[in-house]
């Protein structure tokens, strides 16, 4: 029973690997949300576009692109600028901004934070606290939380639009921008501008394909899907690669989406 599974998982490794070569290629750019910071060069405006573009990732994925496209839009499409140096009046820009319950409310507390952030801190990597002896980004997750709604008169109903470990969330969004902001490779679709995170520390995010996959190879056991089962997961996939485990995403998402595996 122990060889047999030994074999899975070898058999798994072998499957999943050539997943992910099929899948992380470039042409995963141009109809995925993470199209919407490959506009850009500028190290703060990449950061801040994938943050909005993680934050309204729910729902259909032309959706979300088309949405973030108009929320970028409304910064004059060039981010970090209009962070740090828009005006009062500019901000009648995002009036009537509305992406599912993501609202006009919602918009101008981001633009709230980040400006204040932006014009103290150089990237919003340090935001999270993440340290190396850290066994993954749950802490860190918390930290941005805390960190985010740390403005006096904060809308409670903004706080839902960030996950953290705290809720038990799964924090799916802010796991999927982590991953962009982190991993690297040659295929050049994951950013890798973050350096004091390591690939390893990342968890992946658990959306309803991921899931749906995940549980046909037995790499999730757990009914519901939270923070816990995040872990699993995740540390199912360091069973195939310990290093950079969160690369496996590419190839459960695609056998979901693109060949309704």
């Amino acid at each position: 029973m122990k060889k047999d599974k030994s074999l899975y998982w070898q058999d798994l490794k072998i499957f999943l690997d050539a997943k992910v070569d099929q899948f992380n290629r470039p042409g995963f750019i141009e109809l995925d949300p993470i199209s919407i910071p490959h506009q850009f060069r500028k190290r703060q405006d990449i950061e801040i576009a994938g943050f909005i573009a993680a934050v309204l990732a729910w729902g259909q994925r032309v959706t979300i692109i088309n949405k973030t496209k108009d929320f970028i839009e409304r910064m004059d499409n060039s981010p970090h600028d209009f962070l740090v140096h828009h005006q009062p009046g500019d901000l009648r820009q995002f009036k009537n901004y509305k992406h599912r319950t993501f609202n006009e409310i919602d918009a101008l507390y981001f633009i709230k934070f980040l400006s204040q952030y932006y014009k103290k801190n150089e990237s919003l990597e340090t935001a999270f606290g993440i340290l190396p002896g850290d066994e993954h980004v749950g802490k860190g997750l918390e930290n941005f939380h805390h960190l985010f709604f740390s403005l006096r008169n904060f809308p409670s109903r903004t706080k839902k639009h960030i996950s953290t470990p705290e809720r038990r969330s799964a924090c799916k969004r802010m796991s999927m921008y982590l991953r962009w902001m982190v991993r690297s490779d040659e295929n050049g679709v994951d950013f890798g501008i973050w350096s004091t995170i390591s690939p390893s520390q990342l968890i992946c995010p658990c959306d309803l394909h991921v899931e749906r996959v995940a549980r046909k190879l037995k790499l999730m056991t757990r009914k519901q899907v939270d923070w816990q089962t995040a872990l699993e997961l995740t540390a199912n996939l360091k069973k195939l690669d310990p290093l950079d485990p969160v690369k496996y995403d590419f190839a459960l998402f695609g056998l979901c989406v693109m060949e309704k595996f």
